[in-house]
């Protein structure tokens, strides 16, 4: 007997076959290893006794793994075991097979200035291996993965990337700003900066009172820290890669918004496993410019170089920093957001969110709209659509600056290419530096 035989033999009776013009696509293409065959018997014993597993029917049903960074000790990540939940329901109604699992991170606002900032950087690699490894052990079809602070992003995408297997990521949304009297609107660094307003007034009891205030207020709820950092640049600049739904990087946690993009998760990946589109179709060298063009513009977390360049790798494209520092030669700084401006996420979803920017971008072509993403049609769709339902963006908000009036007519990004390392200019300290500096 032939082997090809042996294979046909050997399945299940439902064994879904390639299909005919009126059947419906094949989407288990890899799940069906563990499922199909009769001498997989202990693979389907083990299945039958998930949640996931209702009727034999459903072995011929994509199996979906949805990885959320959930834990809950950071405002961060709090809330994603919830959102994965909602996800899960919606792969279930479009007929797909949700299986929920976690991993590990690391909140930089916790454990900065002490040892546990060790753990940081090497938290992203970790979560890279554990998405890859759970999807790839259990022949998972398809990724949505939900992180929620700094590292997570770059973590799920490179796994995403290393997969190649059709995906998405739902980003677990920006905080509230806090505010407290005095304060109208506090962000983390509000934290931070209250102990050296602390000292500077003289630890006296007002002084006291206004540090424990500020601190008790600036979290005010789930999500990721408000500024411009870390977390806000990487979900954005995943935005413009195309690995997101519109608008997912600036729907704050706890919006109608964020809910609403859950719930849509469902149809978005059937078709993506259905046409089978790829991260790797997805993240090309266009796409990459785009992110670095958005990060540039938003003046965004130096991080982003590091973890862009580990994502473009995953993918097998080159990126280093002399690319950064072409785009940042050519692309001004509009954003006037924390932590060098005085706005935070919150506005920009206020403004119309991060697809009105890239909109915006476009029409001015310093981004390319002809990449693929994972809604099945260009960014320059995407992006149509968009302001064709909310608008083009306000020349009169004064979050986004207009290109005539930058806050810096390039980017804030400076690579020293001879040291490899890479400085951020802030704009309210000027753009002369005077003076030494240690290295």
């Amino acid at each position: 007997m032939s082997s090809k035989s042996r294979l046909i033999s050997s399945t299940r009776r439902f064994s879904t076959a390639a299909p005919c013009r009126d059947q419906k696509p094949v989407l288990n293409r890899h799940s069906r290893i563990i499922t199909q065959p009769k001498d997989q018997g202990a693979s389907q014993a083990m299945l039958y006794a998930t949640d996931g597993i209702h009727s034999d029917e459903d072995f011929n049903k994509a199996m979906v793994g949805v990885a959320s960074v959930w834990y809950e000790g950071n405002p961060c990540n709090k809330h994603l075991l919830g959102l994965g939940q909602e996800i899960k329901v919606s792969l279930q109604k479009s007929d797909l097979i949700g299986y929920q699992f976690g991993t590990v991170g690391v909140s930089d606002g916790i454990s900065m200035g002490t040892k546990g900032m060790s753990y940081s950087l090497q938290s992203r690699d970790l979560i890279a291996d554990q998405v890859e490894t759970a999807a790839g052990g259990h022949h998972l079809d398809g990724m949505v993965v939900v992180p929620g602070c700094d590292k997570n992003m770059p973590g799920v995408t490179i796994a995403l990337g290393r997969l190649n297997r059709p995906g998405l990521m739902v980003y677990g949304g920006t905080i509230r700003a806090g505010s407290c009297e005095g304060a109208p609107q506090l962000d983390i660094v509000s934290a931070f900066q209250a102990y050296g307003k602390y000292l500077q007034d003289g630890k006296t009891p007002k002084a006291e009172n206004e540090r424990y205030s500020t601190i008790r207020h600036a979290c005010p709820g789930p999500g990721a820290c408000g500024g411009m950092y870390t977390a806000n640049t990487m979900a954005s600049a995943i935005e413009a890669l195309g690995m997101t739904l519109p608008g997912s990087s600036s729907f704050p946690a706890e919006s109608k918004e964020k809910h609403d993009e859950c719930a849509s998760v469902g149809p978005v990946m059937y078709n993506l496993l259905a046409k089978n589109i790829l991260p790797r179709q997805i993240m090309t060298r266009s796409a990459f410019e785009n992110a670095m063009v958005l990060t540039m513009i938003l003046g965004g977390s130096t991080n982003a170089v590091l973890h862009l360049i580990a994502m473009a790798h995953s993918v097998g494209i080159k990126l280093d920093i002399d690319d950064f520092q072409s785009v940042s030669d050519r692309t001004p700084f509009l954003a006037d957001i924390k932590p060098s401006g005085k706005y935070v996420m919150e506005d920009v979803y206020k403004l119309g969110g991060i697809p009105k920017i890239l909109a915006f971008l476009l029409k001015n072509k310093l981004i390319d709209g002809n990449n693929m993403t994972v809604t099945g049609k260009t960014l320059g769709e995407n992006l149509e659509e968009w302001t064709h339902k909310y608008g083009e963006l306000d020349s009169r908000q004064d979050v986004i600056r207009p290109l005539d009036n930058p806050i810096k007519s390039t980017g804030h990004i400076r690579c020293a290419a001879f040291l490899v390392s890479v400085t951020k200019f802030l704009f309210y300290f000027g753009s002369i530096f005077v003076g030494g500096s240690v290295m």
